[in-house]
């Protein structure tokens, strides 16, 4: 009997710069009657489960606290009644400040391994801006209104901002300008401090460090600075110095005219009059420099469902993509797949010869200083659609040719398309050429050099594969 809904349990964890929590999701997949692959496609979310939300526990400023982070993770799968086996997908997410923490990849690894099945580890500001975006409803809102929303997600570190058009993010940026960036106590004592609240502080012509108690007079200059700078690129471009400076990724693409804006995060309940969340820093005191900038932005400011847990609830809802249903596989292979890093590979249609796919393979191999048969690598060929079978043979033999250094070590040899042509690929190769075991072929996927991706088990008859198309950037930047 054919199997046209799966119901998959999903979690979404996020360890940010001031508070770590997790949501449970159920998402349904049903396949599209309307499509011509019949292909799955996400057709509902619901949260299940939110968690309780708590301070980031750290050993030190530069030290995640693993045991306690992991326990009361435990304790939040207790509490929801669920078991790590029935958690099919989902994301961790290490956003902001505490990407940089000195252990924080190997926390992300660990966190997903024991969160279920399929759960990925990732970090990096596009990502958070794109799931922000996604988890506060501002994606949404921009398909139902057909309104341009730019969201700003404001958590401790960083603030990371998506425009959002016809329910799709067509742009993401990320700027050092959050609510921990200074966390001092009840007297005023500076416990911590970072790059970006220092390039602040000389901007204003004044130095506090940690242990020194600051007059609140200059709390409120500092957060009036940042909250400026925070506006000025929610505008267009960063311009001024400072700006520029404290800019985690590109500006946004202002192309689009701004209808809205929405905020979320952690300080973005303080920013609504909400019960926020004290966790003694400066994040009060930015909310209030940012609400008094309101009349500054080109449109009105509106408030969603989803804040502080924007992110989290983007990670467990709005991570998953389903490949196209005629995938490929060798049984030898293994699943999950994890970070497994996504080349494009320029194939022309009207140029398919073996010297041409043979020498974009290479080529692709070089844009990113890889040697063939290194690692694992996906390649993926997005302008190459159906062909005859003669042609289809070419490719498989240019294959075998270019990735010979692979195919005799054993590593899987992963082919992805946009078109709907992976079984016919995966089927041709293997009956044509040497390349017997370890191949795998996905298609109707949308990616782009840089991504880094997580391939589950297959869903239905080995042909249908759950994928996390991720940033996986723990940095080590300075400017949060």
């Amino acid at each position: 009997m054919e199997i046209n809904e799966i119901e998959l349990l999903s979690v979404g964890v996020d360890v940010g710069s001031s508070t770590s929590h997790l949501a449970f999701s159920s998402l349904l997949l049903k396949r599209d009657e309307t499509s011509p692959t019949r292909r799955f496609h996400v057709v509902d979310r619901k949260v299940v489960y939110e968690g309780e939300i708590i301070d980031t526990p750290l050993e030190d400023r530069d030290t995640i606290d693993v045991e306690r982070l992991t326990r009361f993770f435990k304790e939040e799968y207790s509490r929801a009644g669920i078991h790590q086996d029935d958690v099919k997908t989902g994301a961790v997410i290490i956003t902001g400040e505490t990407a940089k923490k000195q252990n924080a990849e190997a926390i992300a690894a660990a966190l997903s391994s024991d969160a279920g099945k399929f759960v990925a580890a990732t970090a990096g500001p596009n990502f958070e801006s794109l799931i922000a975006a996604m988890g506060s409803g501002a994606a949404d809102r921009s398909k139902q209104t057909g309104k341009t929303i730019l969201s700003c997600d404001i958590g401790g570190g960083t603030s990371n901002m998506a425009i959002s058009c016809n329910g799709q993010v067509v742009s993401t940026s990320s700027i050092a300008v959050g609510g921990r960036l200074l966390a001092v106590d009840a007297q005023k004592k500076i416990l911590r401090t970072s790059y970006a609240a220092k390039k602040v502080m000389t901007h204003l012509g004044v130095h506090y460090d940690v242990g020194d108690v600051i007059p609140e007079k200059w709390l409120e200059k500092i957060t009036s600075v940042l909250a400026q700078t925070l506006v000025e690129v929610m505008n267009g471009s960063a311009v001024s110095v400072l700006a520029k400076d404290l800019m985690v990724t590109d500006d946004l693409d202002f192309s689009r005219k701004i209808d809205e804006y929405t905020f979320s995060g952690g300080v973005s309940e303080l920013l609504y009059g909400c019960n926020g969340y004290q966790h003694n820093d400066i994040g009060s005191y930015l909310a209030a420099e940012i609400k008094t900038l309101f009349p500054k932005l080109s449109g009105p400011v509106i408030e969603l469902e989803n804040k502080i847990r924007a992110t989290v609830i983007g990670a467990g809802a709005h991570t998953l993509s389903i490949s196209g249903s005629s995938g490929f596989m060798d049984d030898q292979l293994k699943f999950p797949m994890w970070n497994v890093p996504v080349l494009r590979v320029d194939v022309e249609q009207d140029k398919l010869s073996h010297a041409h796919i043979k020498s974009e393979i290479e080529r692709s191999l070089k844009r990113f200083d890889l040697s063939e048969g290194a690692e694992t690598v996906a390649f993926y060929f997005k302008g190459l659609t159906h062909n005859s079978y003669q042609k289809l043979v070419m490719f498989g033999k240019a294959i075998e040719s270019a990735l010979a250094n692979s195919i005799g070590k054993n590593i899987p040899i992963i082919l992805i398309f946009r078109a709907d042509i992976a079984c016919g690929v995966g089927n041709v190769i293997r009956r044509e050429t040497g390349l017997k075991t370890n191949l795998l072929t996905l298609d109707e996927l949308d990616l782009k050099d840089g991504d880094w991706i997580d391939i589950g088990e297959p869903l239905v008859d080995k042909q249908v594969f759950p994928v996390t198309v991720k940033s996986l950037i723990f940095h080590d930047t300075r400017k949060v």
